[in-house]
């Protein structure tokens, strides 16, 4: 209540519109109060949305893009200055979903924490984080053994369309070691945000996770706050000493939000339509995550869209080099019906080889070697050309290779140790008994 109360201001800075077209909006009376990013409201408005974000202060004149289309604003209406674009989490958010003006969706209260935090904070001091910490149990058999992920680890899951993606992030956000999950769903279909959260999520994963949802028919400046309002969430419970998962879907439809916003701005389009600034507001957004300097992390799962799986676009090619992983879901996988659709060889988790023991490595590097060599001969293989017993090493990998397509594919209820044993049966099966070897 205290904070509520707190939040309240008795005054505003009032300004009047000047200019409308092309989208944005021009205000004057208010450049001298305003700052970059500040969010306003249009009283008069009879559009369908009363907000504004600020995008740029030139002389007397304050540019705005409002927060849905500008019809209904006429020259003369009311700008109210609303101030700094910050939000407050607080505990009891947990189990809710709300937008990104930090507005509940769900019809339940929503408190507001003590402290406002930023929407662009800057990330932890390089030199006071903490390195990885420990592996983490996943559910997963590919994730136990060959793609391990570790405590503050940053991972990106490249995929086209209807491949699977969002079922596995749904598996890994019930399933992977956290203490709290927050999902940041950014220009996400509007029927499957309740669909993620009733029949993914659940009641059993919504008790530890928090949903920040900006649908896909919203505004670009709403869209992109989705990912930052989603981050500060994540930032609020780990600087409290917990460890949260946080996933972002996706980082892609973020990048799309930014460009609208910042063509809007004037902002020149460069890299296939994406402004120069793309670069850096990803690359800022992922760095907020991972180890803190305190005792709480934040491990981050960011799903890419990838267009034809074309993983040289802008987006994709600058994700992979910031993050410590990434994750590829092929078409031609999820097509044969084997799910999670991984790619096993063009998916790297930089956790290792720390993140396991050398005979763990030793069978990691054994089962690569296995799905290469059949790679390298598969179209010898299928076309019968191969002549059993004429390389041990091609001889080795037929015979593994249905028996590790089916482990990728398996749950593991049974956590790392179990998984590496079923791995090593794969790898090196059992020798036959005499009444096998004996048999006609």
């Amino acid at each position: 209540m205290e904070a509520e109360i707190a939040s309240l201001s008795l005054s505003h800075w009032v300004g009047r519109i000047r200019q409308v077209g092309g989208g944005i909006i021009k205000v004057s009376g208010l450049s001298e109060h305003a700052a970059l990013g500040d969010l306003v409201s249009f009283p008069q408005a009879r559009g369908e949305s009363s907000r504004g974000e600020v995008l740029q202060i030139d002389g007397d004149l304050v540019t705005i893009l409002p927060d849905g289309n500008a019809e209904g604003f006429q020259i003369g209406d009311k700008v109210i200055l609303l101030g700094a674009n910050d939000i407050a989490p607080h505990e009891t958010w947990l189990g809710q979903v709300i937008d990104p003006y930090a507005r509940a969706l769900d019809g339940r209260p929503l408190m507001r924490g003590p402290h406002a935090r930023p929407l662009r904070a800057p990330p932890p001091s390089a030199t006071e984080r903490r390195g990885l910490g420990r592996r983490l149990e996943t559910g997963l058999a590919v994730f136990n053994t060959l793609l391990p992920i570790v405590r503050g680890q940053r991972i990106g899951i490249f995929a086209g369309s209807g491949v699977g993606k969002s079922t596995l992030m749904g598996k890994l956000a019930l399933r992977l070691q956290a203490d709290v999950v927050v999902l940041a769903m950014i220009g996400e279909r509007g029927r499957e945000v309740r669909e993620f959260v009733e029949r993914v999520l659940g009641p059993e994963g919504m008790r530890r996770a928090v949903v920040v949802a900006a649908t896909s028919d919203q505004s670009a400046i709403t869209r992109r706050r989705c990912a930052w309002a989603a981050m500060a969430v994540a930032e609020h419970f780990r600087d409290e000493g917990h460890h949260v998962l946080f996933i972002a879907d996706s980082i892609t439809r973020f990048a799309d939000a930014h460009r609208e916003v910042a063509l809007a701005a004037g902002e020149p389009a460069t890299m296939r339509g994406y402004p120069p600034s793309t670069a850096h507001l990803i690359s800022a957004l992922c760095e907020r995550a991972g180890p803190g300097a305190g005792a709480g992390d934040i491990t981050a799962l960011f799903n890419v869209l990838v267009a034809g799986s074309d993983m040289e676009e802008p987006v994709a090619d600058i994700l992979r080099g910031v993050l410590d992983g990434h994750v590829v879901l092929s078409r031609e996988i999820a097509e044969r019906g084997r799910f999670p659709a991984i790619d096993v060889l063009r998916s790297v988790s930089r956790a290792l080889p720390h993140a396991a023991s050398g005979a763990e490595n030793a069978l990691i590097s054994k089962a690569r070697q296995r799905l290469g060599t059949y790679e390298r001969n598969e179209l010898m293989i299928r076309a019968g050309l191969y002549a059993a017993g004429s390389d041990p090493e091609i001889d080795a990998a037929i015979e593994a290779w249905p028996k590790l397509d089916a482990f990728f594919a398996e749950d593991e209820p049974d956590g790392t140790a179990a998984s590496f044993a079923r791995l090593e049966a794969c790898l090196n099966p059992a020798p036959a008994t005499e009444a096998e070897t004996a048999a006609p």
